[in-house]
């Protein structure tokens, strides 16, 4: 298929770079190769990328390596106005930002405007933590020694993003980085790397000195490639991953030679639980927002929905009656609430989940097909009479599928909810303070929502336990990842 220009859709066309970055410069392969990238609403070829190789990795690398002394030396401060000025240059953007992630990725505009929005606002909140870094003078047991504690950057770092958020998954990782005084290397996922360099190039015209963001752009292949070396360079010192479970093993497989620390915020297979007393209304717009929002392709959507016997008819019936208000459609069009899958292989994978469930007996509620658009669009889809012997029940479905399963006590649902691998994040539904207490302390899952379905924000830990992952992203304890702590000891 012809390469169409989509400049057109920008007030600014110079946001669109389809070269990697790689201190302060625009580089193009060393190979000459591109790769391609498509819109998955329509399937047309937008951009062909920079395919870099892994000596140019090894390059970007160096190029952080070399901007880290100046870049760690200067203020907290002084860190902090370059990231303001970026955050207000991403926010001036704004419109331009969420159209390329569209194009890109396929969400609906509005959902990208509220991406734009979430991902500067970790910029903003840690370019306001960069100095607040302090670190402590402990009372000391020696009457000719005093003591003190450190905390400095970790040095170079790398951030592995996903596609499903282009942007956020981004600042989330490097702005605390940079804030800590840390220099990073970024590969951006190879369906989206339309995002990552739009905002490389505001970056530049912030005045953020060249080396401290660098941006890798590769296809399937050539990354794999990429992040052995990132993994096994001992100049890198931290690496935080975004996706998968089983390639955040791999990762920790190939950083565990040069002991690097690592954040990783891997798969998840949030239970949403809606007890008697909950307010079913208020549950059901809960788990609209939860369960549809980026067509169900976010690691904090729920996957499986607990609802108590004595309310699940009517849980049901307003939960379909919902969804018959999302508009499936292209992004850019007016309206649109649920885009396309990212990808055929999306589809397939949404496919035999619900096949599978109503082989073994499940009942299809509403949607249950491809849509009519053709493509990688599907229609939001409800599933009820659904047990624990199912797929969709186990494994991460990422789409827009909600399998409804009852149950009677709240023993019983706890204990299924905590039956996963997984521990990332949960939701409940319930006005009964104590049942609130005693089922947000016995759910094994590093985010707890009650009585909402949106639970993400700059300002609060995010991140998972089990094999859902490690560390925590944004929020105050978020810097922590990048620094290291050093004890001094001062003889008298």
């Amino acid at each position: 298929m012809p390469k169409i220009d989509i400049r057109h859709h920008l007030k600014d066309p110079s946001l669109f770079k389809e070269d990697a970055f790689i201190h302060g410069q625009w580089t193009k392969a060393a190979t000459g190769e591109r790769f391609a990238v498509n819109n998955p609403a329509t399937n047309e070829h937008i951009a062909d990328v920079a395919n870099v190789d892994i000596a140019q990795a090894e390059r970007a690398i160096g190029a952080a390596n070399a901007a880290l002394p100046e870049w760690c030396s200067k203020t907290g401060k002084e860190r902090a106005n370059m990231m303001r000025k970026w955050f207000e240059l991403i926010t001036e953007h704004a419109s331009d930002l969420a159209t390329l992630m569209t194009l890109e990725q396929g969400k609906p505009l509005v959902e990208a405007m509220g991406e734009v929005s979430y991902g500067a606002s970790f910029i903003e909140w840690f370019a306001e933590e960069a100095k607040r870094v302090a670190g402590a003078i402990p009372s000391t047991t020696w009457s000719d020694k005093r003591l003190m504690v450190l905390k400095q950057p970790i040095g170079v770092c790398v951030a592995i993003t996903p596609w499903n958020f282009p942007i956020a998954m981004i600042t989330r990782k490097i702005a605390p980085a940079m804030a800590a005084g840390c220099t990073i290397v970024i590969k951006p996922a190879e369906l989206t790397p339309l995002s990552a360099l739009a905002l490389a190039e505001l970056s530049m015209r912030a005045g953020i000195p060249a080396g401290v963001i660098n941006i890798l752009t590769a296809d399937e292949k050539q990354s794999i490639a990429i992040g052995k070396v990132l993994c096994a360079s001992p100049t890198v010192r931290h690496l935080s991953f975004t996706g998968s479970t089983e390639v955040g093993r791999i990762l920790m497989t190939q950083c565990a030679p040069t002991v690097k620390k690592l954040a990783l915020e891997l798969g998840g297979h949030a239970p949403f639980i809606v007890f008697e007393d909950a307010d079913i209304d208020a549950a059901v717009a809960g788990a609209v927002a939860s369960k549809f929002r980026n067509s169900g392709q976010t690691c904090v959507c729920a996957n499986r929905f607990y609802v108590h016997q004595k309310i699940h008819d009517v849980f049901v019936e307003k939960f379909a009656k919902a969804i018959q208000s999302i508009k499936v459609g292209n992004g850019l069009d007016a309206g649109i609430t649920q885009g396309p899958l990212i990808e055929p292989a999306a589809l397939t994978k949404v496919e035999r989940h619900v096949a599978d469930a109503i082989s073994k007996g499940a009942t299809l509620v509403a949607g249950g097909k491809r849509s009519v658009l053709g493509g990688t669009f599907y229609e939001p889809t409800i599933l009820a009479n659904v047990d624990k012997d199912m797929l969709i029940t186990h494994e991460e479905t990422f789409g827009p599928v909600a399998p409804i399963i009852p149950f009677a006590s709240d023993d019983e649902v706890i204990a299924l909810a905590n039956d996963s691998q997984y521990g990332l994040a949960s939701y409940f539904y319930s006005r009964d303070i104590g049942r609130i207490w005693k089922a947000a302390e016995a759910l094994d899952y590093g985010i707890v929502g009650v009585n909402t379905g949106i639970i993400s924000n700059e300002v609060a830990p995010f991140g998972g336990i089990k094999q859902s992952g490690l560390g925590r992203e944004g929020s105050i304890y978020g810097m922590d990842e990048y620094l290291e702590m050093k004890y001094v000891c001062i003889g008298l």
